[in-house]
């Protein structure tokens, strides 16, 4: 992998990692333009790698949450432990932590049962990465349509990280998109749509992290000799590009819906499975 190719990845990773039209469909489509000469096992780990930049991208832009939940989970619990019995409730802060947790137990459970094949030629099968594309944007049309969009970060609760945390399995499936997946159960239990990205992206971090830094170690033993480094540049690139990336979609939720989106991966999806079925591109 040349130093443009890294780029061009991270460029990619972070532009799509957050906003909800599938960062796995787009860098294994930009790999073949690129005609990236890396095995199925490579590309995954390579993925997972610049992912880690749209982590970092995560921990900087909610810096002051991630330390107000960490610290009030902290407090909290240290306070129900010294002064058990004197009818002490966790605060919301303490709970939103919980939430993290709980709704990160799912998605962690699957992706171990099913690491052998989200690592193989599965994940990067363009037939069920298109699919997945339209069946993602059909689905959260309906969460679009069904859902009322009122509840606030303050309103979340056990169900919000129940829903979310399921949800956020379909994101194992290439072209389903963890944001689109999250974001879409979000809105079914009642989101609004700024909230269901906010908890998204927190909801991001156990997730991410934990599939970034197995492949990390996995990589070294991988990928061809030297590619880490010109890695390491694609990944401060995604994280970057993904700072930016989740600035812009927590405005354009508070005022617009996510129809420009949900027509893009119509789109998107549609044209590579016209493509597939005429024979101009093969699905592996």
């Amino acid at each position: 992998m040349t130093l443009l190719q890294a780029i061009l990845l991270g460029i990619v990773q972070g532009l799509t990692e957050f906003i909800p039209i599938s960062s796995t469909a787009h860098l294994v489509l930009a790999s073949r333009v690129m005609s990236l000469t890396l095995t199925p096992e490579q590309l995954t780990a390579s993925i997972a790698v610049v992912q880690l930049g749209t982590l970092i991208a995560v921990f900087v832009y909610f810096a002051r949450d991630i330390w107000s939940i960490s610290v009030a989970f902290l407090r909290d619990h240290f306070a129900l432990l010294k002064n058990s019995g004197d009818g002490r409730r966790l605060s919301h802060e303490a709970w939103l932590g919980w939430f993290v947790v709980i709704g990160s137990i799912p998605v962690a459970v699957v992706g171990l049962l099913f690491k052998k094949q989200i690592e193989g030629t599965f994940t990067k099968n363009l037939w069920v990465i298109a699919t997945m594309m339209v069946v993602i944007a059909l689905l959260l049309a309906v969460a679009e349509f069904i859902g009322n969009k009122k509840r606030t970060m303050e309103d979340l609760s056990l169900k919000d990280a129940l829903a979310m945390g399921f949800a956020q399995c379909l994101a194992l499936i290439p072209g389903s998109s963890r944001s689109g997946s999250t974001i879409m159960g979000g809105l079914l239990v009642g989101e609004a749509r700024e909230t269901a990205a906010r908890f998204s992206f927190l909801l991001s971090i156990p997730a991410v992290a934990a599939s970034g830094l197995l492949e990390l170690k996995e990589a070294m033993h991988k990928l061809p000799h030297g590619s880490l480094a010109t890695l390491a540049i694609g990944t401060i690139v995604s994280g970057i590009v993904g700072y930016a990336s989740i600035w812009f979609l927590l405005r354009y939720l508070k005022t617009h819906t996510t129809a420009v989106f949900i027509g893009y991966r119509l789109i998107v999806g549609g044209a590579i499975l016209i493509m597939l079925f005429v024979g101009r591109i093969s699905g592996l």
